[in-house]
Protein backbone atom coordinates (compact mmCIF):
# COMPACT_ATOMS: atom_id res chain seq x y z
CA UNK A 1 0.00 0.00 0.00
CA UNK A 2 2.53 3.30 -1.18
CA UNK A 3 0.11 5.43 -2.59
CA UNK A 4 -0.06 8.59 -2.35
CA UNK A 5 -2.46 10.85 -0.23
CA UNK A 6 -3.96 14.19 -0.74
CA UNK A 7 -2.10 17.00 0.79
CA UNK A 8 -5.23 17.54 3.42
CA UNK A 9 -4.96 13.99 4.40
CA UNK A 10 -1.11 14.18 4.98
CA UNK A 11 -1.48 17.05 7.09
CA UNK A 12 -4.21 15.55 9.21
CA UNK A 13 -1.53 12.44 9.80
CA UNK A 14 0.77 14.64 11.17
CA UNK A 15 -1.61 16.23 13.84
CA UNK A 16 -3.19 13.18 14.36
CA UNK A 17 0.71 11.14 14.35
CA UNK A 18 1.27 12.08 18.31
CA UNK A 19 -1.96 11.85 20.01
CA UNK A 20 -2.12 8.26 18.30
CA UNK A 21 1.41 7.63 19.91
CA UNK A 22 -0.22 8.88 22.85
CA UNK A 23 -3.01 6.27 23.12
CA UNK A 24 -0.95 3.64 22.20
CA UNK A 25 1.36 4.48 24.97
CA UNK A 26 -1.62 4.70 26.94
CA UNK A 27 -3.02 1.33 26.14
CA UNK A 28 0.64 -0.48 26.86
CA UNK A 29 0.67 1.56 30.51
CA UNK A 30 -2.24 -0.06 31.24
CA UNK A 31 -1.59 -3.31 30.16
CA UNK A 32 1.49 -2.71 32.23
CA UNK A 33 -0.87 -1.68 35.15
CA UNK A 34 -2.26 -4.59 35.05
CA UNK A 35 0.55 -7.40 35.08
CA UNK A 36 1.58 -5.08 38.38
CA UNK A 37 -1.32 -6.36 40.34
CA UNK A 38 -1.56 -9.30 39.51
CA UNK A 39 -0.58 -11.93 42.51
CA UNK A 40 2.56 -13.48 40.71
CA UNK A 41 5.76 -13.41 42.29
CA UNK A 42 8.22 -10.01 41.48
CA UNK A 43 10.44 -11.58 39.26
CA UNK A 44 7.62 -13.39 36.99
CA UNK A 45 5.96 -9.94 36.83
CA UNK A 46 9.10 -8.44 35.77
CA UNK A 47 9.47 -11.01 33.35
CA UNK A 48 6.18 -10.30 31.81
CA UNK A 49 6.59 -6.82 31.84
CA UNK A 50 9.51 -6.92 30.17
CA UNK A 51 8.19 -9.25 27.65
CA UNK A 52 5.03 -6.78 26.86
CA UNK A 53 7.75 -3.61 26.64
CA UNK A 54 9.62 -5.59 24.29
CA UNK A 55 7.07 -6.52 21.95
CA UNK A 56 5.20 -2.89 22.16
CA UNK A 57 8.79 -0.91 21.46
CA UNK A 58 8.80 -3.09 17.86
CA UNK A 59 5.02 -2.41 17.33
CA UNK A 60 5.47 0.66 17.98
CA UNK A 61 8.06 1.34 15.62
CA UNK A 62 6.25 -0.97 12.72
CA UNK A 63 3.41 1.58 13.20
CA UNK A 64 4.85 5.38 14.12
CA UNK A 65 8.58 5.02 12.69
CA UNK A 66 9.66 7.25 9.89
CA UNK A 67 6.64 9.09 9.27
CA UNK A 68 6.96 10.39 5.44
CA UNK A 69 4.32 11.04 2.56
CA UNK A 70 5.32 7.99 0.72
CA UNK A 71 4.16 5.61 3.97
CA UNK A 72 0.93 7.76 5.11
CA UNK A 73 -1.20 5.87 3.83
CA UNK A 74 0.08 2.64 5.18
CA UNK A 75 0.71 4.35 8.81
CA UNK A 76 -2.82 5.49 8.47
CA UNK A 77 -3.66 1.65 7.68
CA UNK A 78 -2.08 0.52 11.18
CA UNK A 79 -3.04 3.69 13.56
CA UNK A 80 -6.90 2.61 11.93
CA UNK A 81 -6.66 -1.26 12.01
CA UNK A 82 -5.34 -0.44 16.19
CA UNK A 83 -7.93 1.68 16.96
CA UNK A 84 -5.80 4.60 17.43
CA UNK A 85 -7.82 7.08 14.72
CA UNK A 86 -11.32 8.43 16.31
CA UNK A 87 -14.23 8.26 14.29
CA UNK A 88 -14.22 11.92 14.21
CA UNK A 89 -10.34 11.57 12.59
CA UNK A 90 -11.37 9.00 10.15
CA UNK A 91 -14.23 11.25 9.01
CA UNK A 92 -11.52 13.76 8.39
CA UNK A 93 -10.46 12.10 5.96
CA UNK A 94 -11.00 12.36 2.05
CA UNK A 95 -13.29 9.57 0.68
CA UNK A 96 -10.83 7.85 -1.10
CA UNK A 97 -8.25 7.64 1.93
CA UNK A 98 -11.11 5.93 4.20
CA UNK A 99 -11.91 3.86 1.51
CA UNK A 100 -8.47 2.70 0.90
CA UNK A 101 -8.53 2.35 4.61
CA UNK A 102 -12.07 0.38 4.60
CA UNK A 103 -10.63 -2.05 1.92
CA UNK A 104 -7.42 -2.48 3.93
CA UNK A 105 -9.13 -3.55 6.83
CA UNK A 106 -11.35 -5.88 4.73
CA UNK A 107 -7.94 -7.64 3.36
CA UNK A 108 -6.55 -8.25 6.36
CA UNK A 109 -9.61 -9.56 8.04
Amino acid sequence: MQRTIPESDWKLLRRVHPLAVERFCERVLAEIEGVVHRGHSAHRRYLDIYEIVQQRDRQIASIFDDPKRSRALTMLAQIHTEGLLTDEEFKGLSRETRSALIASLRGAG
